[in-house]
């Protein structure tokens, strides 16, 4: 049974003969190291990297869903590079214009 599901997985058209499958698998390299930036200062985000992140990730998702064969692996790589991408920016946006002790000690 084992061998029949691996087997079906290296036939399939978005299977590892094809650059459908090398290119999500590589692309989860991208929100791997935004997850990494986690832990980075907010200061140190750039908006123009993250909305490129955030907005490329909900167009190419939406693009795996319609191809086909549906590629699955392209879907969720996309997803949890728009995942990651919204959190980067929200992170920034809270501490660029919603932190009120920011703004009162640039003041003094």
């Amino acid at each position: 049974m084992g061998t029949s599901k691996l087997q079906a997985l290296w036939n399939h058209p978005a299977g590892p003969k094809t650059i459908h499958f090398w290119a999500p698998t590589f692309k989860w390299g991208i929100s791997i190291a935004n997850v990494a930036d986690f832990n980075k200062p907010p200061e140190e985000l750039s908006y123009p990297h993250q909305a490129v992140v955030a907005i490329s990730g909900l167009i190419w998702s939406r693009y795996g869903t319609v191809i086909t064969p549906r590629n699955l692996n392209l879907i969720s790589v996309n997803l949890a590079m728009a995942g990651t991408g919204i959190y980067q920016l929200s992170r920034k946006i809270r501490q660029d214009y919603l932190n009120p002790e920011e703004v009162n000690t640039g003041k003094e």
